[in-house]
């Protein structure tokens, strides 16, 4: 892909939600589930562009062409996303961080440090790679 536009992944209540600039405007989603605001964002940046073209606006150059969404989460919507594959004293394992805290972070209680937000962050790249070396 040419362009790789990110969207920035949050909570609201139960929902996930979403939002991408799109040069003088943005987009937004909600979904469910993470699948489903994935579907959104991407009918919501069409819609955008469509209405673009429809008033003969530029359309910003990231999004001429191909161009492939990357989403970015928050501590709290990754946790969310994970929470029923990572358990809470598997996390801690991996990241070092109490379950208590972790838990504190998934219902957005409150908000972790950024020194915190690099060692769950690092925690996931050392499990990414260890995964990747697996053949069976």
């Amino acid at each position: 892909m040419d362009n790789k536009i990110t969207v920035n992944v949050g909570m609201t209540d139960n929902n996930y939600s979403a939002s991408v600039n799109i040069g003088d405007g943005i987009a937004v989603a909600t979904g469910k589930t993470f699948e489903e605001l994935k579907q959104q964002m991407q009918e919501a940046i069409d819609f955008h562009l469509d209405c673009l073209r429809e008033a003969n606006d530029e359309i910003p150059k990231p999004f001429q062409g191909d161009f492939e969404l990357s989403y970015k989460f928050d501590t709290e919507s990754f946790l969310w996303k994970y929470n029923g594959i990572f358990t809470n004293a598997a996390m801690e394992r991996l990241t070092g961080i109490n379950q208590r805290q972790l838990q504190r972070y998934a219902k957005g209680i409150s908000k972790p440090r950024r020194a915190q937000v690099k060692k769950i962050e690092a925690a996931m790249h050392r499990l990414g790679q260890e995964l990747i070396a697996v053949a069976l």
